[in-house]
């Protein structure tokens, strides 16, 4: 396995595994973006595929954490963590550096139409795409509040919030497949190679993150220590997310940029705290309950900053910013 022969090396600084971790994660993005060309839009992208492997490593988080018998509730304090960052700060921090503009506004005459016309038409597309994955992170994030609400989450809660996530992405594998058969599109040989290596990261992904779960575990004094294991594996799983959330944002695809970031939620609400709830039953801290409604009033403002604005402003982004200030001042200095 991995760790005994990195040891073998002398290589036991956690540094290694978190350079493997970035690696890993670096690498699977590189070959998702190469699936554009290879029988994906931009948008199916960002909802269906990215979202698994950036969010990868919070499900991996959860089946390590349960398999180590960690504290059950770190892995919802991670998941709360995770989703926060990614619907507040990488959101927020591209629309603050470049805006956020999925749609251009109306399309003129003349000349405007053709190329320009047919550009407006994806760009309507793709807000409607987001407006309904937004719309889906309301539910999930209200049905896990419901159901949360009496303190804990049950086997039985688990078992549905996996079902509600299985039966979203299902729904999704049925659009891309309509889709490509409308544009007479067929996956490429190339496509199923990227899926090859994107396995082969996934490895990677797990033995560096069991390394490093179980080396702050062992840390029991100081800011880098088991006290604070959710929040630290959090702001980890979230670190490919922002190089994504930057990367995209640079290159003014705010499609995929909101699409990933939004889409991620769906790993861990309800995908990881379903999955965490079958494997080992928890009780709910109010701070939790806290951060639900935190998440539900900040997809509620996306949604209408989506359909009013048609994106995130730059000023809003700064709001964002700044909610996502307060959330770590509550969290670990209040």
């Amino acid at each position: 396995m991995l760790p005994p022969l990195i040891e073998s090396l002398g290589l036991t600084d956690p540094g290694v595994y978190l350079c493997i971790f970035l690696v890993a994660s670096m690498l699977m993005l590189w070959r998702l973006e190469a699936m554009l060309n290879h029988g994906l839009e931009g948008t199916a992208l960002g909802t269906l595929l990215m979202p698994y492997c950036s969010g990868l490593g919070n499900v991996l988080f959860v089946v390590i954490l349960t398999r180590q018998g960690g504290p059950a509730v770190e892995a919802l304090t991670n998941n709360l963590v995770n989703n926060v960052t990614n619907l507040t700060l990488l959101l927020g921090l591209p629309a603050v550096l470049w805006g956020l503009q999925v749609t251009g506004g109306v399309v003129g005459k003349g000349k405007a139409r053709g190329k320009a016309a047919a550009a407006a038409t994806g760009a309507q597309l793709n807000r409607l795409s987001l407006m309904l994955t937004i719309l889906a992170v309301l539910f999930f994030t209200g049905a896990t509040w419901l159901l949360a609400e009496d303190g804990q989450l049950s086997r039985t809660d688990g078992f549905l919030l996996i079902g509600l996530f299985l039966f979203w992405q299902t729904f999704h594998v049925v659009d891309v497949l309509k889709h490509n058969v409308r544009q007479k599109i067929s996956f490429r040989f190339m496509f199923y190679v990227d899926v090859a290596v994107v396995i082969g990261c996934a490895w990677f992904l797990y033995e560096s993150i069991d390394w490093l779960v179980a080396w702050i575990t062992a840390q029991k004094t100081g800011f880098v220590s088991v006290e604070n294991l959710g929040w630290l594996s959090g702001w980890l799983m979230v670190l490919p997310n922002a190089l994504l959330a930057l990367y995209w944002g640079r290159k003014r695809r705010a499609d995929v940029v909101y699409s990933s970031q939004v889409g991620d939620g769906h790993i861990c609400i309800p995908l990881c705290l379903g999955l965490l709830a079958v494997l080992t039953p928890v009780a709910v801290p109010p701070f939790f309950m806290t951060g639900l409604l935190l998440i539900l009033g900040v997809v509620v403002a996306h949604g209408a900053f989506l359909l009013l604005l048609g994106g995130l402003p730059r000023w809003a982004g700064g709001v964002f910013l700044a909610t996502y200030a307060w959330f770590v001042w509550a969290g670990l200095l209040a």
